[in-house]
């Protein structure tokens, strides 16, 4: 259920996203999910990849700045209110979220890569409140 995410430093240049994208492409690293937050000086650019141990290696080769962070990814119906359903779960039980970025495949259903202050309670919460956790292999598939 905890995906490898890696987190990705970057000087706010022309290129250097591109660098990234083209680095894990040549390496046949696929990007499932990202997201990018910005200061004025730097970014941080969230990769969900299909190999994050070979990613870090690679682009820590370029000499970019890169940590693995553990984050879990809950799948949820694609509707008004869904999201806010789970927040509160997770509110009622005290699990501070760091930060979240979501994507949907579909009307039907979205993902939502969550970094919370305790993954392990986290996980245990969703789930006993039967609440769909996607695995990293299934994210790899999309």
């Amino acid at each position: 259920m905890i995906i490898k995410q890696l987190s990705i430093f970057l000087e706010n240049k022309t290129g250097r996203l591109n660098e990234v994208s083209k680095l894990l492409g040549d390496a046949g690293i696929n990007m499932s999910a990202f997201s990018v937050a910005d200061t004025s000086e730097f970014g941080i650019l969230r990769l969900i990849v299909t190999d994050p141990d070979k990613a870090q290696e690679i682009l820590k080769k370029a000499d970019f700045t890169v940590r693995l962070t553990e984050v879990v990814c809950l799948n949820s119906p694609n509707f008004p209110g869904a999201l806010a359903k789970a927040l509160d779960i997770l509110a009622a039980e005290e699990v501070f979220i760091e930060y979240l970025y979501a994507f949907s495949m579909d009307k039907e259903s979205a993902n939502i890569v969550l970094k919370p202050g305790n993954i392990e309670k986290c996980i245990k919460i969703l789930q006993d409140h039967k609440m769909e956790l996607v695995r990293a292999s299934d994210l790899y598939k999309l």
